[in-house]
């Protein structure tokens, strides 16, 4: 039945609202995510990698399309591969479950006595000769057709976004706590998420203060919420976040489910593929829906995301912009980009504009798949690493879209005044 209120008693419900965000002009709020490797989500696309990795060990030529799915005590491996490799499909996904730290039924998985579904084809005959039929490596064509999205923001050393960073460097921080048993009472599965503010300044902007921040981490059941409290503050909290955006107004919101014992694949399904935005830039900039994990470097949702990255780090680097998002587009079987597009949102350098930048990307970058995976060493067996703490803002020495190219600015205005001579 339909609940109806007189004009008096609306206008009571309106003023005694609370307007919970009182910000001053030209602030704005904004969060971003992340999970730990024992989150149900992340253990797949865990396993999914490992599996990824034991092909392109044997075989660098690993045609890869390998998704896992998990719930209580069952995984399930599925997918398309072809290779000649010897792969022990079992262990690896039970040692993928160890690593992550599922060895006992009461944390929400145990490796040694999960049953283990595997289904794995050979991939479509129509797709590989598309793809690769007798073509030379850098003509290759893309696994499939997508767009792809790169960004970099000049916020952080990393440039990442701040709150992005901050939720890496959280779950990075709890799953060592885990790990070294400083915080022993902790099991695999957590989730962070961060608030900063933010001030305008014309076409930028740039943090102001950590608004908030929420943890939800999984617990044993000898610890009390208090204990719990006390110590992601000392442990956590104070090893991770930057004093100079703390402040006696920042909030803490430390596991406010008040128990959470019971996570996992117990807890929640999982799926490969499922945490896209805590891969990437944490909401920021944009996403191509296309997830990484499990996918060999021939599918462009993964090695072209990494390009624009790489392309999108590259020009913040190279002081051209502050912040940046680039868009790649493929089709299947083609080789060159259906599309190139760059938005700087205005934080272009004096005498440069988008469409200059877009010329400089074309000139510095060839983002044919082949080119790819040959410029960034993508046939290594590099993915494991990747499947928690974020794809991007990583300092792993194998994450060669990390590290920016130098871009030549002097040699693309002199090829630009010859051209405008002729």
């Amino acid at each position: 039945m339909a609940t109806h209120y007189r004009l008096d008693e609306q206008h009571h419900l309106l003023s005694t609202h609370k307007t919970k965000f009182q910000l001053p002009k030209g602030h704005f709020l904004f969060t971003s995510e992340s999970v730990s490797a024992g989150h149900p989500d992340k253990l797949c696309d865990f396993i999914s990698d490992s599996i990824l990795d034991a092909c392109l060990e044997q075989d660098p030529n690993s045609k890869v399309a390998c998704e896992s799915a998990c719930k209580n005590s069952l995984v399930m491996v599925f997918g398309e591969i072809t290779t000649n490799a010897q792969v022990p499909y079992e262990t690896i996904v039970r040692e993928a479950i160890k690593n992550v730290g599922y060895d006992n039924i009461n944390k929400g998985l145990d490796y040694k006595n999960a049953s283990i579904i595997v289904s794995l084809d050979q991939q479509s005959r129509e797709i590989n000769q598309a793809v690769v039929g007798a073509k030379h490596e850098d003509e290759i064509g893309a696994g499939d057709q997508g767009l792809m999205i790169g960004y970099a923001s000049d916020e952080t050393p990393e440039l990442m976004p701040l709150t992005h960073h901050l939720c890496n460097k959280l779950i990075e921080r709890l799953q060592e706590c885990r790990v070294k048993e400083i915080c022993p009472w902790m099991r695999p599965d957590a989730k962070v998420q961060v608030t900063v503010e933010y001030k305008r300044d014309g076409a930028t902007f740039f943090p102001v203060r950590i608004h908030n921040v929420l943890i939800s981490q999984q617990h044993d059941e000898k610890i009390t919420h208090i204990e719990i409290q006390a110590e992601l503050h000392q442990h956590v909290l104070k090893q991770v976040l930057p004093q100079q955006y703390v402040d006696e107004h920042t909030q803490y919101h430390l596991n406010p489910s008040k128990a959470f014992t019971v996570g996992g694949p117990y807890g929640d399904a999982g799926l490969t593929g499922r945490k896209i935005i805590v891969d990437t830039y944490g909401g920021w900039g944009g996403h191509g829906g296309g997830a990484f994990s499990g996918k060999d470097p021939t599918k462009v949702d993964r090695s072209a995301a990494y390009a624009a990255r790489w392309v999108a780090k590259s020009l913040v680097a190279s002081k051209l912009c502050k912040r940046v998002m680039i868009q790649v587009a493929y089709g299947i079987g083609i080789s060159e980009p259906l599309s190139i597009s760059v938005n700087s949102y205005g934080t272009h350098v004096e005498g440069y504009d988008d469409d200059d930048l877009s010329e400089i990307v074309q000139e510095n970058f060839d983002l044919r798949p082949g080119v790819i995976i040959r410029e960034l060493k993508l046939r290594r067996p590099i993915y494991a690493k990747t499947a928690s703490g974020g794809h991007f803002g990583r300092s792993e020495h194998e994450f060669l879209w990390e590290k920016p190219k130098i871009i030549d600015i002097a040699a693309w205005k002199s090829n630009k005044e010859q051209q405008q001579q002729k």
